[in-house]
């Protein structure tokens, strides 16, 4: 492995990680205008996938997209001014947290519908194909997105047309507070029965940056010599609560032991063991940025300026007919 890129990796994961905590930290001042879904836990998923993507590949998500966005490259002062509902944010303040886009490094959007990104995902591969670009499609979703009809469809048609895209789950297990136990037979694995559909499906420990780096950098070679569509299941854990910043295991669904086990899993220290002496050497300088970074995010959201009232009716339709 390339120590260039391990450093790299390191970095994105912290910086995922610090950001989240801050939002997670400072929620409860009542300044954020909106819902967030936070990934603390899961930075793995998104930035081994992320970090085998170039700059013009392109990338959707769903309702938790913090960190699909930061590992692909998003403005990170405009991904927290979109949460403090600011008109600095990445859409203007009228998104929020779920509705995130930096189309200047291929992050093309987030929605809060469950697998409602996945046709559009699609749309935009099938687009790249059409222009002979040597571009892919990255569409990350969650285990509860593959019960969605539309996931079905869309996968189909990728398949048919042999489009450039790669199918990203991150199964953290939970569909809100449901567990894949309880919304998919016993024994029934993700990427086995999506393979049933004809497309090349594989599986991989979602914690283990360095393990989805070199998994998803072998499936992005392969999409583009036009091998057609891949499908990859990432394993992984959301540590906490589906909706908020804290940890909901009063709530029943999930024990306190079952959070503290996951954590045990956690992929910034999966990484620390793996190059204990590059990272001892590195840590300090990469968290003194990074803090400085947050800091300074934080300071541009809550200094930048409402929208204007006059501008709520902007940008509903393409102005291009």
């Amino acid at each position: 492995m390339n120590i260039t890129l391990v450093e790299r990796l390191y970095e994105e994961l912290l910086k995922i990680r610090l950001i989240e905590e801050e939002i997670s930290y400072r929620y409860s001042e009542e300044k954020m205008r909106c819902p967030t879904h936070i990934a603390i836990g899961q930075e793995a998923a998104a930035v081994g996938v992320c970090a085998s993507l170039n700059k013009n590949d392109y990338a959707v998500s769903g309702h938790r997209a913090h960190h699909h966005y930061i590992a692909k490259g998003g403005n990170i002062k405009k991904l927290i001014a979109e949460i403090y509902g600011k008109e600095t944010g990445c859409s203007g303040g009228k998104g929020g947290s779920m509705h995130l886009i930096d189309t200047n490094v291929g992050f093309m959007g987030s929605t809060a519908i469950v697998a409602g990104t996945i046709p559009v995902g699609v749309g935009l591969s099938f687009s790249q194909k059409l222009k002979h670009s040597e571009n892919i499609t990255c569409i990350f979703f969650g285990d509860a997105a593959i019960e969605e009809g539309v996931f079905y469809e869309s996968v189909n048609f990728a398949i048919l047309k042999n489009l450039p895209v790669l199918f990203v789950c991150e199964n953290n297990q939970f569909s809100c507070f449901t567990h894949l136990s309880e919304r998919q037979p016993q024994n029934r694995k993700i990427f086995e029965m999506v393979s049933g559909l004809g497309i090349d499906s594989f599986e991989c420990d979602g914690n283990d940056v360095i393990a989805v780096q070199e998994t998803t950098a072998q499936l992005v070679n392969k999409i583009k010599k036009g091998e057609g569509p891949k499908f990859l299941e990432l394993h992984t854990y959301r540590w906490l609560e589906h909706c908020g910043p804290n940890y909901d295991d009063e709530l029943g669904y999930r024990t306190i032991n079952d959070i503290k086990k996951s954590r045990e899993n956690d992929p910034i220290i999966i990484l620390e063991k793996k190059y204990p002496e590059l990272i001892k050497s590195k840590k300090h300088t990469i968290l003194k940025n990074l803090k400085t970074l947050t800091k300074n995010a934080f300071k541009f959201a809550e200094e930048s300026n409402f929208p204007n009232q006059e501008e709520a009716y902007e940008n509903l339709y393409s102005e291009k007919l």
